[in-house]
Parts: structure tokens; sequence; C-alpha cells
């Protein structure tokens, strides 16, 4: 067992492509430095390439087949309903489990995925849009394990789980972004915090704000900005002594260039049909909730509109892309409907219809799509051909794979099918980055590209544990010395004592826009 030290710093759709123009213009110097030493690589993630599952995708070692999510939803058509993923809805241990059955000390700040926290996985601050409030509001409480941790990180640092102002437009550039730039800091202070003071042997800390960011801006100047304070920070933690600095992200990210509508898509081809709601009439008179939302935060009445209208009411108010998550089914004709699709990937059948032939007919229509760049779709798989274990009986039967820039909204109800850009300045893409540096990690340079489940597995090896059996991903080449190590039995999670928080969950991916 080595006695080095690890901080894992995920960087939420951090990409090479984003990276480079600012690496070579000297603007990111301690990450320049932390390459030039280390060994690095792009990394791919599983699809869809998003928040939900990739997390979970590197600290479980596996793809969405091994736990059971496939994205931020729950699609059974045979039930007729959709339900919306939290951190109780993954099936797996994870990396910091292993390494504290080996008798490493951990802390997790930050991670999404992981809320509600469970209460057998070290220290543990849940974040991402899993750990939330109601609509609109940041959580108040019940978010860490220990609960006292809480109290301790609030009253140190002023903690706090999400931004406020929170970021709902290209054009808010002052107090949103401000409130991000704060809460990235806070992540960082906390991860330096338990290594140094609560003297962690790993502490994983996530970013996930920086991808909203990169999601409104791409490239200007509130994204540079907090490059820049990640780099300020990296060269904290390279001024260490026997630390390991790794860095991470879920998935990569590019400029959009094509908004498509994909349940649009499927009921002009014949694939869904559609029923009337009450969302059409609000629509026409020009009511949906993006403009709502606007209007209150120009009076500053966000709060106490979220505190005061029944969660119902709003639920009712349209939104410009069209009705997500559980309502979706409002305006499908289930009983006529071949097909829905959730956001980014995925693409459920219903199986009152033939399934193998309709699969068929829409994988070869969906190959067929184009725009004026070309095929909007790097692959159109089944989704069995791109998931392994236990759950993929419940995988969704198309996945497609999208071209980097091109968004997949699963608005159900919005009318376009292709258009350009919309609320997102940049797409997450499958390429990720992964960088490795310190004693314990060979100084190799630049890798082939990996897959982001081959991270879970080296850092277990470069800590001196043992590898899970249900761990699909690869021991990487780069870990110092000659590692001996060998396959174990996985922990089995208690699951029992995890806790629902759907409903809330959908409202918070609702602002950050992931189901807008």
């Amino acid at each position: 067992m080595t006695g080095n030290r690890t901080v894992v710093v995920g960087l939420d759709g951090a990409s090479w492509r984003l990276l480079d123009p600012w690496i070579a213009a000297g603007d990111l110097p301690n990450l320049a430095a932390l390459r030039e030493s280390g060994s690095w690589a792009e990394t791919e993630s599983c699809l869809p390439p998003v928040t939900f599952p990739n997390w979970k995708c590197y600290s479980s070692g596996k793809d969405p087949g091994g736990f059971g999510v496939f994205w931020f939803e729950h699609v059974d058509l045979a039930g007729g309903e959709i339900t919306v993923a939290d951190g109780s809805d993954f099936h797996t241990a994870e990396l910091w489990d292993y390494l504290a059955d080996a008798g490493r000390s951990t802390g997790v700040v930050n991670m999404p995925t992981m809320y509600p926290p469970r209460d057998d996985a070290g220290m543990i601050v849940a974040g991402g849009p899993d750990a939330v409030e109601g609509e609109y509001r940041s959580i108040s409480g019940g978010y860490t394990h220990p609960p006292e941790l809480e109290d301790e990180i609030e009253s140190r640092f002023d903690y706090r789980v999400h931004p406020d102002p929170l970021l709902s437009s290209n054009d808010e550039r002052g107090a949103e972004v401000e409130a991000i730039l704060d809460v990235l800091e806070k992540r960082f202070e906390v991860a330096l915090w338990l290594l140094e003071e609560r003297d962690r042997d790993f502490v994983h800390v996530t970013l996930f704000y920086l991808n909203v960011l990169h999601h409104f801006f791409w490239d200007a100047e509130p994204t540079h900005r907090a490059w820049q304070l990640v780099d300020e920070y990296l060269g904290r933690l390279a001024e260490i002594d026997d630390l390991n600095v790794v860095l991470m992200s879920d998935h990569g990210s590019a400029p959009t260039t094509t908004e498509f509508y994909v349940n649009e898509w499927l009921a002009e081809n014949g694939y869904q049909a559609r029923t009337a709601t009450v969302d059409d009439a609000l629509r026409r008179i020009g009511l949906d909730r993006e403009t709502a939302l606007g209007v209150a935060k120009r009076l500053g009445i966000v709060d106490v509109l979220a505190r005061v209208v029944p969660e119902r009411l709003q639920a009712l108010v349209p939104q410009q892309a069209g009705l997500k998550r559980d309502r979706k089914l409002e305006a499908i004709d289930l009983d006529r409907t071949k097909a829905v699709a959730s956001g980014q990937g995925p693409i459920y059948l219903n199986p009152t219809f033939d399934d193998a032939s309709v699969r068929e007919s829409l994988m070869a229509d969906l190959r067929a799509v184009e725009d004026s760049e070309g095929a909007l779709f790097d692959g159109i798989y089944r989704g069995e051909d791109v998931y392994s274990g236990p759950y993929v009986e419940d995988a969704p039967e198309i996945v497609v794979d999208m071209r980097p820039g091109v968004h997949v909204n699963d608005g159900v109800g919005g009318g376009e099918i292709t258009a350009g850009p919309d609320r997102w300045a940049a797409e997450n893409t499958r390429q990720g980055i992964f960088l490795a540096n310190g004693p314990d990690f060979t100084a190799g340079g630049e890798l082939d590209r990996i897959s982001i489940l081959d991270m879970a597995p080296t850092l277990l090896v470069a800590a001196g544990c043992d590898v899970p059996h249900d761990m699909t991903g690869d021991v990487l080449p780069i870990v110092a010395g000659d590692p001996d190590w060998g396959r174990r039995d996985p922990i089995r999670i208690d699951e029992e004592a995890r806790s629902e928080a759907g409903e809330a969950v959908a409202d918070r991916l609702q602002q950050l826009g992931y189901m807008e």
C-alpha cells in the first residue's frame, strides 16, 4: 500500500479542444506544467456523454449497464411512466468504497450522483444537479455525511451547494458568473482542508458548474476566468509534497452548431403520435417558463415565486422547447406511438409494436438525418451493443452518438425539428480529459485515447489495491514501479438506506438546461 496521498479534480465537461489554445497562449501555466511532467490522454465517455451517467461510470469503473442509470430519467413505456433518477438509483459500489475497505481515509466533495449521501461511504459532500431543494433554490441541509460536516464547511467556508443567483441565460455575465466562480473556489478550499487539516489519504472534488459555463459561454470571458481560477488552485496542489494530482472529466464539450428536437422528428416521421395539451394554448399566447423566469429575475422575485406558487402550477407553465421528463407522456398518444426519446442519446421503443422491425427501420432513418455539415450522428447503436452488466435489460433499445456540436433536445410539442443553437453555446461530446502526475505515476506523456472506465481501476492499483471483478476498464500502464495487483469480490451496497428525490432533481435539471 502506497503512503502517498491523492487528489482527483473532476472538471465537468473539460476538453483539450477548449484548453489547448489557452495552454499554448500561456494562460494556464500550472495545467501546462502538470501535463508536461505527467501522463495524459483524451478520454472517451460512455453513451450518452452527460453527467448522469458518466460521473458514476468514472467512480464505479462500469458502463450504465452495470448500475442501471442511462440518462437523467427512467423510461418505462410498457408501464406508461417516466421518472427522474437520483443518487439512490445507482446500484454500485465506487472507487472510494474500495479505498476505504483497504484502510484509506477518503473525502468526496460535490460529486454528482451522490445525493442523498450514503452513510457508509466516508466523508461525503453531495453536489451536482441531484442535490436540490425545490425549484430555483439551493439545498439547505442533508447533503453531507457525517451530518455535522455540513455545519463545519458552512461556518468555515460559507459553503453552498449551488450558486445564487443561478445562471440561466447567455446574457447573464454579472452576478450569476461571480456566484459560480465563488462556489468553484469554495470547492477547492474544502478539498484542501480535507487533505491538509482532516488528513484524508484520498480526496475527490468535482467542479460541476464549470460545465454550466461551457454550455452558456463556451470559450468566452466567463469561462476563461473560471479556468484561470482552476489553474491557480492546480498550482497550489502541485506544491504539496508527495501528492498525486489527477485531473479528469466526465465528458468533453464543443461549440453547438445544431439543435435537433428528436421527439419532434419521431412525430414527423410516423414513430410518435400526439394529443393536445393545455401547454399548446399557453404557448400560443406567449407564456413560457423561460420568459417567466427572465421577468422574475429582473424583478428580484424568483425566491418569492418559488415559495408561494405551488409546484403543480409551476409545472403547467410550458417550456419553449416543449414538454420534458414525465410530462412528455401527457402530449403523446402512447397507444399509437412506437418510440419516445430522452435527450442527448437514448431512444425507447414501445413493446406493443414489433420491436425488432421498428428498431431496424428507425435506426436506418436516423442514419439518414443530416444538416448542412453532414450526418447528425457519428453512430446509431443497439443498446445491448454499447452496454454490459446486470441492468442491460433496462437500457434504451437505441442510442445515438451525437456529432460534436449537435444537441439532441427531447422536448415534445415545441414544433421545430432542426434549428441553430438555442440556450447552449456548447454541447457535450464523448472526448474528455485525463491527466495523472505525482509519485505514484510515471511521466509517460501523451497516451492513446483511453476510456473513462479505465480511471477507477488505475487509481486503485496506484493506491496498492486490488480491482473488483465487475470493473470493466483497464489498468493504464502509467503506475510507477511494478504494481502487484489482483482481482477481488465487489462490495455490495446496502440499498435499503437509499431514498428518492426525483422531482426535486428534475426541477434543478430544468433550471440548468438539461431538461429545459
